[in-house]
């Protein structure tokens, strides 16, 4: 789940979750990846409903999107709760997020410090992908 502000973030994570993609551990997905014609709302809730793991691309303007917020968080949370899927928190930008629902969760880079808090953006990304192969590996070992 992302939005048009953290757009050079996500492409960012995406370029070093390409590693686990080449191992055949994931698919990625994203709303960039919808064609003119679909329906969006139709395809983002149905790609959720697929998903085994959900990333929240934490920023501000995350917390602030209804859609988002209200709609994807939703339902990511409730497959969550389910035992359906995994949501992981990526803590693009600082901002208040500890009453959020998905505040419970363990969130990435480790110790919850914003990627863009990072002294090297790279080192943080690594660490995300690091933590998202620890858990698809279990996903695919559980199955």
């Amino acid at each position: 789940m992302t939005l048009r502000h953290d757009e050079e973030l996500k492409n960012e994570l995406v370029k070093h979750l390409e590693p686990l993609r080449r191992l055949n551990l994931i698919e990625t997905w994203h709303d960039r990846k919808i064609k003119p014609g679909d329906e969006w709302d139709r395809l983002i809730l149905g790609k959720l409903g697929k998903a085994d793991v959900v990333l929240l691309l934490v920023s501000i303007d995350f917390i602030n999107s209804a859609y988002c917020y209200d709609v994807e968080l939703e339902d990511a949370m409730e497959r969550h709760s389910r035992k359906e899927a995994v949501v992981i928190p990526i803590v693009l930008r600082n901002c208040l997020w500890s009453h959020t629902p998905f505040a419970k969760l363990q969130a990435l880079p480790k110790d919850r410090r914003a990627v863009v808090a990072w002294p090297n953006r790279d080192e943080a990304f690594v660490n995300v992908a690091e933590g998202v192969q620890q858990v698809v590996e279990t996903i695919l070992s559980e199955k």
